[in-house]
C-alpha cells in the first residue's frame, strides 16, 4: 500500500520520489505520518534544549541541515538533504545553497548591527528560509523550530507561541498563520509579529 496523502491550503506536496524516502513502512494515511513526526520533531525539540549554541554555530548550513535531520531523520531518508526537484515555491533546487548562505550572512549582520528586533530578525529569517525551501517537506516546522533556537539561544528570549495551537491541523489559528505569511510575502511583518507572540 503506498503512502496516500490530502493537504491542506498551504501545504507542499511531498513528490512521488520524495514518498521513497519514507523509513516507517507501515504508514500509511496522514494521521499516521503526522504522529510519526511530531514524535521525532519533539526528540529535536528536547536535543535543542538540551544544549547550548553560539550565533556563529547556529548561522552555518551544517546547523540548518542537522536541525532538519534532527526533526525528521527518523521517518524521512532525506531529512536533512536539500531537495533534488523544483516546486511551485521556493528557489530553483540548484539556488538553494547560494540563497540560505545570503539568507544567514544577512542574519548575523542584522544581528552584529541590531538592524531590527530580535523578534524582527528571527521572523525575516522564518519567512526567508522557507521561501527558499530548502528540503522536500517540513519546511514551515523546520522554519518555527530554527527561530526558536536562534531567539532563545542568541538573543536569551522567550521563545515564539505561534498561535498556542497546532499549525498543522485545518482551523482559525492556521488561516491566521496563513494570512500573516501572506502579508510577510508583501512586506509586511506586523501580522506574523503579532502571531508568532500570540
Amino acid at each position: 500500500m503506498g503512502l496516500e496523502l490530502e493537504y491542506l491550503p498551504g501545504q507542499t506536496p511531498i513528490e512521488e520520489d520524495d514518498k521513497q524516502g519514507l523509513l516507517v513502512p507501515t504508514i500509511s494515511t496522514r494521521g499516521e505520518l503526522d504522529e510519526f513526526e511530531q514524535l521525532n520533531i519533539e526528540q529535536a525539540v528536547q536535543w535543542t534544549l538540551s544544549r547550548r549554541f553560539r550565533q556563529e554555530d547556529i548561522l552555518t548550513e551544517r546547523f540548518v541541515r542537522d536541525v532538519h535531520k534532527r526533526m525528521f531523520g527518523n521517518v524521512w531518508a532525506w531529512a536533512g538533504e536539500f531537495r533534488k526537484t523544483d516546486t511551485n515555491i521556493g528557489v530553483d533546487k540548484w539556488q538553494i545553497g547560494v540563497e540560505l548562505r545570503s539568507l544567514l550572512d544577512d542574519t548575523g549582520y542584522w544581528i552584529t548591527n541590531d538592524v531590527y528586533s530580535p523578534d524582527d530578525i528571527a521572523l525575516r529569517f522564518k519567512h526567508r528560509i522557507v521561501s527558499i525551501h530548502c528540503f522536500p517537506n517540513g519546511n514551515g516546522r523546520h522554519s518555527r523550530l530554527m527561530v526558536d533556537i536562534i531567539i532563545e539561544q542568541v538573543f536569551k528570549r522567550k521563545h515564539f507561541s505561534w498561535g498556542s495551537d497546532d499549525l498543522c491541523a485545518q482551523g482559525n489559528t492556521r488561516d491566521r498563520y496563513l494570512q500573516a505569511v501572506k502579508a510577510a510575502d508583501r512586506g509586511d511583518y506586523t501580522l506574523l509579529s503579532e502571531f508568532a507572540r500570540s
